[in-house]
């Protein structure tokens, strides 16, 4: 836990950034319907947030990207995935 100073509005602007981002991308277009429903949701959008989605400041790179150099594909062998029943679509290189 790390403690915020008293009346400092900008404290929590990465932690409200990304709860903001959260709700935007993700909640705000989910029905919701128990705690276990809640916790599998959260859990796969933070996967997908820290490994596949581009972030600006990081020169659109995802903060846990794969060091290894990017490998030419044909368009062909791009697969799609789908995460949340369709919500956010991650894609893929096929195996060879």
């Amino acid at each position: 836990m790390i403690r915020t100073p008293v009346q400092a509005p900008n404290a929590n602007a990465h932690a409200e950034r990304v709860i903001e981002t959260i709700r935007a991308e993700c909640l705000d277009w989910t029905l919701i319907l128990g705690r276990r429903q809640l916790d599998q949701t959260l859990r796969i959008y933070a996967e997908h947030y820290n490994r596949q989605r581009p972030h600006r400041a990081l020169g659109l790179a995802p903060p846990l990207a794969a060091a290894a150099e990017p490998i030419p594909v044909s368009p062909r062998d791009v697969r799609r995935r789908d995460l949340l029943g369709g919500l956010i679509y991650e894609y893929h290189a096929a195996a060879a």
